[in-house]
């Protein structure tokens, strides 16, 4: 696949079918992911993959739980408490897998390190026709002390990009983009 064919096709999917990603396909993943760029060769990324749907769940409800009690009343997050609220809405949206992208080390370079391996993640994905989204609303509870120590992530590792990724029913169509300020400075 064209890299700009799928810089302009690939899409958050939130919709998967029940079938299993095979791990070579996820090992084929993270090799993409680490082909980023990051600050001075350092490399400080791990990798945690998760595929049993039965903990998948739980940590899905742990992390409305969480998120809800976060949230307080601001009026703007109302769409947000509407859904999380569900006993149904899983926020991992029955992927079959997740892959949490860590930092090894606090630095101030590892998180930009993690979100490039994330973005060739998710674009390796979409090549090879897989979907992917990042779970904003998985962050807090895989950022707690408990939470790493229940999945066997070490202590000093910092969960960054939570990607859940699967065999997608369908391919949404692309939202509009406006156009972005751009200030050119020179000829």
């Amino acid at each position: 696949m064209d890299v700009i064919d799928a810089l302009y096709h690939r899409r958050a999917i939130r919709d998967f079918t029940e079938e299993a990603v095979a791990k070579d396909q996820i090992n084929q993943l993270i090799d993409a992911a680490i082909q980023a760029p990051n600050a001075m060769d350092e490399q400080r990324w791990a990798f945690v993959v998760l595929r049993d749907r039965a903990v998948l769940k739980r940590i899905s409800d742990e992390a409305k739980n969480l998120t809800l009690s976060m949230m307080g009343s601001a009026p703007h997050l109302a769409q947000f408490r509407a859904f999380l609220s569900q006993a149904d809405f899983n926020i991992f949206y029955n992927a079959p897998a997740l892959i949490v992208i860590c930092g090894t080390e606090d630095d101030p370079f590892v998180e930009q390190d993690c979100c490039l391996a994330a973005a060739n993640l998710m674009l390796a994905a979409h090549a090879l026709g897989l979907g992917t989204c990042w779970i904003g609303f998985a962050e807090a509870w895989l950022g707690q002390a408990e939470a790493k120590k229940e999945l066997g992530i070490p202590m000093p590792y910092r969960p960054v990009a939570p990607i859940i990724l699967g065999h997608p029913r369908a391919q949404p169509q692309a939202p509009e983009r406006h156009r972005p300020d751009v200030v050119w400075i020179g000829p």
